[in-house]
């Protein structure tokens, strides 16, 4: 094996990334070397150079939807194999917090996130811990296991955890590119009717339409309040996910639910937005909960779902750049060029 290796680099102090060559990192005890096969470019590594989420170290790799094969193992790791096909984790627990101490490393309260706190997969390798490995049937894609750690699996953590949308709920989604596409397929998943979409592109509306929502609506409607009426025969929503996290689609989101109905904020910006007044919002009912990622078991459960034909994800690979190009991948996403729903990485 080289000594460097090629990887996609943030600095801080220029707020630039920068595609340099660098040692192969070594795994420590308990760790794994991956060598990376494939790395989404989520509108979260976006938000690290665009500045809206603030660095966390001087110089970090970026990327944090990987996929690839185990090819070193650090001391003491056991039931894994150099040449293992896993997706890494894309956070780790800070093994300090009160609830790291009791053992409780799901619910870490400072959870360090790959790509942020240190560093990820736009790189020809990785280093991860054993215990937040997750195996890759034989039968899925590299790719497509390369966006389950996020682009899939927060969707799923919104829906079944956060949201806990059962059978028969009336679910809306505001943005359906990325994060909201697989809400849609999700929600539809678990059973619930009618699904809404709404977007402002066409195109996009149209995707949605094909991959499970029952309607699809430009936000930007007039009578929008009253066609989330009609179409859910008076109910209005039970759930609904604000995928944009602007504070336009918040307010509408939240007019749009149901009498004690519940919005789950998913997307994530700087703008500022209100519940309204606290008598409207007391006697309405309604319940206004964050969301944040997933738990490493959920990546386990959608690589099943996808390797038994229950969850298709094919179409959510919209491109492929090799690193040298990263750059570009990240002005495609940027531009919104072909709505994509995820653009991969390939070292």
């Amino acid at each position: 094996m080289a000594e460097t290796m090629r990887a996609a680099r943030f600095h801080a102090d220029t707020g630039k990334n920068v595609l340099e060559d660098v040692p192969i990192p070594e795994p420590g005890p308990g760790e794994v070397l991956v060598e990376v096969a494939f790395c989404g470019i989520c509108h979260s590594d976006l938000s690290l150079l665009n500045g809206t989420f603030p660095p966390q170290v001087p110089v970090v790799v970026q990327g944090h939807e990987a996929s690839g094969t185990i090819t070193k193992l650090g001391a003491g790791v056991t039931g894994w194999q150099v040449g293992d096909r896993v997706v890494p984790s894309a956070g780790r627990p800070c093994f300090v917090c009160r609830n790291c101490r009791r053992g409780d490393l799901t619910n870490c309260l400072n959870v360090q996130l790959m790509a942020f706190a240190y560093d990820g997969a736009w790189a020809e390798y990785t280093v991860a811990q054993a215990g937040g490995l997750t195996r890759i049937p034989d039968n899925v894609p590299f790719e497509q296991a390369a966006i389950l750690a996020d682009a899939v699996s927060t969707p799923f953590g919104a829906v079944v955890r956060t949201g806990q949308v059962t059978v028969g709920e009336t679910v809306g989604v505001w943005g359906v590119g990325g994060v909201g596409t697989h809400i849609v397929q999700l929600a539809r998943l678990v059973g619930a009717i009618p699904i809404l979409a709404f977007d402002i592109n066409p195109a996009v509306c149209e995707r949605a339409l094909e991959l499970g929502a029952d309607h699809a609506f430009d936000p930007r409607d007039a009578d929008l309040t009253a066609k989330v009426a009609e179409a859910t025969g008076g109910r209005m929503l039970d759930v609904a996910f604000d995928a944009a996290g602007l504070a336009v689609t918040f307010s509408q989101a939240l007019e749009c639910l149901a009498v004690g109905g519940r919005l789950i904020q998913v997307g994530l910006s700087d703008q500022v937005a209100s519940l309204g007044t606290t008598t409207s919002f007391g006697l309405s009912q309604k319940q206004v909960k964050g969301h944040l990622g997933y738990q490493n078991v959920d990546i386990e459960t959608l690589a099943n779902l996808v390797s038994r034909g229950r969850l298709d994800i094919s179409r959510s690979i919209s491109a492929i750049v090799p690193l040298e190009e990263v750059h570009r991948g990240i002005e495609m996403l940027e531009n919104h060029e072909g709505d994509p729903i995820r653009i991969l990485v390939r070292p």
